[in-house]
């Protein structure tokens, strides 16, 4: 029998709300009432940290030793944000994962949030039992993105920001950019065809997932895209980044490493 713990608490922390769930990693299978708090106005870590504690107490049927694992918007360099969207830009530079940990007093897992949703995709949503080479966006705000070779996660893959037409194709093909230029399903397709078939000329990938809210209305937009590789939407929504984030918690050795990737031991 394994060791690994099965049961992980899951915070997902966005730029409005704050969600966590007591998860069964090996099921999916939410164990609590998913929990939301508005976001801290502002973002700012110490407000956004004290409304994190706020939300463990409320999962109190939680054991005592489960992983947590929580998720940000933000690029996550060996615990430390070197990016921050939606929140306070305080965060740019910042020793976050050891700071949650000093105030929770609790090891936490930290990662960052496309990356919890798109590996959440691929153990229990829109590409269970799939391998090979898997990207998820999420069409939003901008444009974030995961991606999982053969179950292991590629942390902080940023290919909203790739250079298309002279600038970050985000600004085009976002969910943001759709409403702010008041773009038709099938123009804002185009859009998303030439970002979609850039994608995969570079990486050559075997299946896109395509998740954010607008992934509900997938039938207006995706069927008038045309590429080699399959596109799909997600199917965990509002859960995603809770589950992705537990089930990372639970299994951080998923995150890559080189030895992993050029197919030698990893080291003990």
């Amino acid at each position: 029998m394994s060791d690994t713990p099965t049961i992980a608490i899951g915070i997902d922390i966005g730029g409005t709300g704050i969600k966590g769930a007591i998860v069964n990693t090996e099921t999916g299978e939410l164990l609590s009432d998913r929990i939301k708090i508005a976001t801290p106005e502002g973002g700012k870590p110490k407000d956004v940290i004290d409304t994190v504690e706020q939300l463990l107490i409320q999962l109190k049927d939680a054991p005592k030793d489960a992983p947590i694992g929580i998720d940000f918007p933000a690029v996550v360099q060996q615990g430390r944000t070197m990016s921050a969207a939606n929140v306070s830009k305080k965060w740019i530079g910042l020793e976050a994962e050891k700071l949650f940990e000093d105030n929770l007093k609790r090891d936490i897992t930290f990662v960052n949030d496309a990356d919890a949703a798109g590996y959440a995709e691929v153990r229990f949503g829109a590409a269970k039992g799939k391998n090979g080479l898997i990207i998820m966006t999420t069409l939003g705000t901008g444009i974030g993105t995961a991606i999982i070779y053969n179950g292991v996660l590629i942390p902080n893959a940023e290919l909203g920001h790739i250079q298309i037409e002279g600038g970050d194709y985000e600004k085009k093909a976002s969910y943001a950019a759709k409403e702010r230029d008041e773009l038709s399903w099938t123009h804002w397709a185009a859009r998303l065809q030439t970002y979609y078939s850039e994608l995969e000329n570079l990486l050559w990938p075997d299946l896109f997932i395509v998740g954010g809210g607008v992934s509900k209305s997938y039938e207006e937009f995706l069927p008038k895209i045309s590429i080699r590789t399959p596109l799909v939407p997600a199917t965990l929504r509002n859960n995603a980044g809770i589950l992705g984030a537990a089930s990372l918690a639970v299994q951080p050795k998923v995150l890559v490493n080189v030895n992993q990737l050029v197919g030698e031991p990893t080291p003990k």
